[in-house]
Protein backbone atom coordinates (compact mmCIF):
# COMPACT_ATOMS: atom_id res chain seq x y z
CA UNK A 1 0.00 0.00 0.00
CA UNK A 2 1.56 3.68 -1.10
CA UNK A 3 -0.09 6.98 0.77
CA UNK A 4 0.74 9.27 3.33
CA UNK A 5 1.69 8.91 6.99
CA UNK A 6 -0.21 10.39 9.73
CA UNK A 7 2.33 13.48 10.44
CA UNK A 8 2.20 14.24 6.90
CA UNK A 9 -1.64 14.58 6.78
CA UNK A 10 -0.89 16.89 9.68
CA UNK A 11 1.39 18.40 7.84
CA UNK A 12 -0.39 19.17 5.22
CA UNK A 13 -3.45 20.72 6.53
CA UNK A 14 -6.70 19.88 5.03
CA UNK A 15 -6.50 18.24 1.72
CA UNK A 16 -8.63 19.37 -0.77
CA UNK A 17 -7.17 16.92 -3.55
CA UNK A 18 -5.91 14.17 -4.58
CA UNK A 19 -4.17 12.97 -8.05
CA UNK A 20 -4.08 9.36 -8.10
CA UNK A 21 -2.18 6.72 -10.39
CA UNK A 22 -3.29 4.34 -13.46
CA UNK A 23 -3.73 0.93 -12.38
CA UNK A 24 -1.05 -0.78 -14.40
CA UNK A 25 1.13 1.98 -14.23
CA UNK A 26 4.75 0.96 -13.14
CA UNK A 27 6.16 3.61 -11.00
CA UNK A 28 10.01 4.14 -9.89
CA UNK A 29 11.32 4.09 -6.37
CA UNK A 30 11.71 7.91 -5.71
CA UNK A 31 9.22 8.71 -9.09
CA UNK A 32 5.85 10.40 -8.25
CA UNK A 33 3.13 8.13 -8.07
CA UNK A 34 0.17 10.78 -6.85
CA UNK A 35 -0.38 13.79 -5.38
CA UNK A 36 -2.11 15.93 -2.86
CA UNK A 37 -3.19 19.51 -2.25
CA UNK A 38 -4.03 21.10 0.62
CA UNK A 39 -5.32 24.63 1.97
CA UNK A 40 -1.55 24.97 2.67
CA UNK A 41 0.40 23.25 -0.57
CA UNK A 42 0.76 20.93 -3.11
CA UNK A 43 2.49 18.26 -3.09
CA UNK A 44 3.88 15.31 -4.74
CA UNK A 45 3.28 11.33 -3.29
CA UNK A 46 6.73 9.63 -3.96
CA UNK A 47 6.73 5.92 -4.15
CA UNK A 48 9.16 4.32 -2.13
CA UNK A 49 9.90 1.19 -3.75
CA UNK A 50 9.91 0.37 -7.91
CA UNK A 51 6.20 -1.29 -8.25
CA UNK A 52 3.27 -1.89 -9.84
CA UNK A 53 -0.12 -0.10 -9.06
CA UNK A 54 -3.04 -2.78 -8.72
CA UNK A 55 -5.74 -0.62 -7.38
CA UNK A 56 -6.33 2.98 -6.49
CA UNK A 57 -8.23 4.97 -4.29
CA UNK A 58 -10.98 5.95 -6.29
CA UNK A 59 -13.39 7.59 -2.64
CA UNK A 60 -10.53 10.18 -2.73
CA UNK A 61 -11.38 11.53 -5.61
CA UNK A 62 -15.07 12.31 -4.10
CA UNK A 63 -13.66 13.00 -0.64
CA UNK A 64 -10.25 13.84 -0.46
CA UNK A 65 -10.66 14.81 3.33
CA UNK A 66 -10.16 11.09 3.68
CA UNK A 67 -6.76 11.01 4.21
CA UNK A 68 -6.46 13.58 7.04
CA UNK A 69 -8.96 11.42 8.72
CA UNK A 70 -7.14 7.93 8.68
CA UNK A 71 -4.28 8.54 6.29
CA UNK A 72 -2.95 4.90 7.39
CA UNK A 73 -6.04 3.43 7.52
CA UNK A 74 -5.99 0.46 4.27
CA UNK A 75 -9.45 -0.40 4.62
CA UNK A 76 -12.30 0.22 2.49
CA UNK A 77 -12.96 3.86 3.81
CA UNK A 78 -9.00 4.65 4.73
CA UNK A 79 -6.88 7.36 3.32
CA UNK A 80 -4.72 5.09 1.25
CA UNK A 81 -3.63 6.29 -2.00
CA UNK A 82 -2.70 2.94 -4.08
CA UNK A 83 -2.38 -1.01 -3.64
CA UNK A 84 1.05 -2.04 -5.13
CA UNK A 85 2.60 -5.28 -6.63
CA UNK A 86 6.26 -4.79 -5.65
CA UNK A 87 8.85 -7.36 -7.30
CA UNK A 88 12.41 -8.31 -6.71
CA UNK A 89 13.70 -5.04 -7.36
CA UNK A 90 11.33 -3.44 -4.96
CA UNK A 91 11.98 -5.86 -2.53
CA UNK A 92 15.97 -5.22 -2.28
CA UNK A 93 14.68 -1.47 -1.93
CA UNK A 94 12.61 -2.19 0.99
CA UNK A 95 15.98 -3.01 2.91
CA UNK A 96 16.96 0.22 2.64
CA UNK A 97 13.43 2.16 4.19
CA UNK A 98 13.27 3.00 7.50
CA UNK A 99 11.01 0.73 10.09
CA UNK A 100 8.27 2.43 12.29
CA UNK A 101 10.42 2.84 14.93
CA UNK A 102 12.92 4.90 13.12
CA UNK A 103 10.41 6.49 11.17
CA UNK A 104 8.80 7.92 14.50
CA UNK A 105 12.21 9.33 15.65
CA UNK A 106 12.72 10.80 12.75
CA UNK A 107 9.38 12.52 12.48
CA UNK A 108 9.68 13.50 16.46
CA UNK A 109 12.71 15.10 16.28
CA UNK A 110 11.67 17.26 12.97
CA UNK A 111 9.05 18.52 15.06
CA UNK A 112 10.82 19.51 17.93
CA UNK A 113 12.95 21.59 15.27
CA UNK A 114 9.97 23.27 14.30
Amino acid sequence: MVGISEYAAEQLGDVVYVELPEVGKIVQGGDSIGAVESVKSASDINSPVTCKVMHINTALEEKPGIINQVPEDDSAGGGWIAKVEVDAEGIKQLEGLMDFEAYQAFTESAAEDH
